[in-house]
């Protein structure tokens, strides 16, 4: 959207008030006896008040109403939307779905909260530890109603259709390409424009945070520079008819009323906000002699465990690059891994599977299932002249990579309808070439 302002950098400490209220901004402390132009002052805390100053994550809000004005909660359909891993049996196969059906608007009207599915995750939110991977699939704005996750993060990853995030930071426009993070308790509304169609990682007790770059230096992969906060933006706006609350709190809905709009934030400041990402900005680090480099060195942010480089979850992409290994099988290898593989495709063909893994479908390789490139690109690329080539033009794979064994929902293996079931016959014509006669060439 024209003239939508953002603040750059990861983490930063930033400071905003809308240019209608200057001076907003109290000066030299945070909860001054009285706010200027009779603000509220409210923080919102993203960590414990003792977590160290690296990792402390905290905002203040200078508001025309406090978020505590409002009529109690109360339970509400949840939808497809699931933390219960236990409904549907346990399946250790390659798992791929089709693109996810998109609700047509003129046979019904879907926002972004109904439009919420649960494919698969483990974890617990009471306890703090897990992840989850939903689908969101809509054609309708959200209307005097606004989303809260008292659960956890959510990393948004748009596949069809712009949307505009209303935040009580400010606004923030993302397409397809883009991405952006909405922090735990941050309220928000979501606009579309259509049909509209994506991706949620969702994360319990930790932030995203970019990864370390060790002996890569100083410099790369996503830079923090390249992301972007939104600017303070405010709505004075009564609500007679009832603003809708709703609040996503140990894996269940619930809602509440109150009567003016929650974007009434006239000025913040501090670390802890809603950021957007473009993936065109990607640094990309590739191998440049031989062999296939692990998928790690693609990942944009990570929420780490309390084990050292073992991750609650990585945002990892697949962004167009030059590959120039010699002598070398260049594609993805085969592969069984102590994490689990989550996919899915924004656009183009993925380089191991070019047909069947579609833009807005997904796949899921579970912890020591077997995977890899599929018998015409196994063919294909082992007899390939090996020479410097354009990888994934026109292509954004990602992978949401998770230590976590995650469980498929019911609507995940049953209801949505789109579960690829001759998925395996893809490894089906792989052939066996050994050769017992085989000799070295001499040199």
């Amino acid at each position: 959207m024209a003239g939508l302002k953002y603040m750059s950098g990861f983490g930063n400490e930033f400071a905003s008030e809308d240019p209608r209220c200057p001076g907003s901004l109290p000066e030299g402390q945070n909860n001054p006896q009285v706010c200027p132009y009779g603000l509220y002052a409210e923080q919102l805390s993203g960590s414990a008040f003792t977590c160290p100053r690296s990792t402390n994550k905290r905002s203040w809000l200078y508001r025309i109403l406090p978020s505590v004005r409002h009529k109690p909660f109360t339970p509400m359909s949840c939808g497809d939307l699931t933390e219960n891993w236990n409904d549907v049996e346990p399946d250790p196969n390659q798992l791929r779905w089709k693109p996810f059906n998109i609700p047509k608007s003129s046979e019904i009207k879907v926002d972004f909260i109904s439009g919420l599915h649960t494919v698969c995750g483990a974890g617990d939110s009471k306890s703090r530890n897990g992840i989850t991977i939903h689908m969101y699939t809509c054609n309708t704005s959200m209307t005097d109603k606004c989303f809260q996750n008292a659960d956890g993060d959510f990393l948004i990853v748009p596949q069809q259709g712009e949307i505009l995030i209303t935040t009580e930071f400010g606004k923030m426009m993302v397409e397809p390409n883009e991405i952006c993070v909405i922090q735990q308790g941050m309220r928000f509304s979501v606009d579309v424009f259509g049909e509209t169609r994506g991706y949620i990682l969702e994360v319990f007790g930790a932030h995203f945070e970019l990864p370390d770059l060790g002996p890569i230096g100083a410099n790369g992969l996503a830079n923090p520079r390249d992301f972007q906060t939104p600017v303070a933006w405010y709505e004075d706006r009564t609500v007679a008819t009832g603003y809708t609350v709703v609040n996503k709190y140990q894996g269940k809905l619930f809602s509440c009323q109150q009567d003016f709009s929650p974007f009434n934030v006239v000025a913040w400041h501090g670390n802890y906000t809603p950021y957007k990402y473009n993936l065109e900005n990607f640094m990309v680090i590739n191998c440049v002699a031989f062999d296939h480099a692990d998928p790690s060195i693609f990942t944009v942010l990570t929420a780490k465990s309390t084990r050292p480089g073992v991750a609650i979850a990585d945002f990892v992409i697949f962004p167009p690059r030059w590959g120039v290994a010699d002598h070398t099988f260049r594609p993805p290898y085969y592969h069984r891994n102590c994490m689990s593989e989550f996919m899915g495709l924004i656009k183009g063909h993925y380089e191991a599977k070019e047909e069947g893994f579609q833009p807005g479908g997904a796949s899921l390789h579970s912890i020591m299932t077997p995977h890899g490139p599929d018998v015409d690109c196994f063919e294909k690329n082992s007899t390939a002249i090996l020479k410097p080539e354009r990888v994934a033009e026109g292509t954004m794979a990602f992978m949401f990579e998770s230590s976590f064994s995650m469980a498929v929902t019911k609507w995940g293996l049953d209801t949505c309808h789109h579960l690829d079931k001759s998925y395996y016959e893809c490894w089906e014509a792989l052939q066996n070439h050994f050769n017992p006669n085989w000799k070295p060439s001499s040199k």
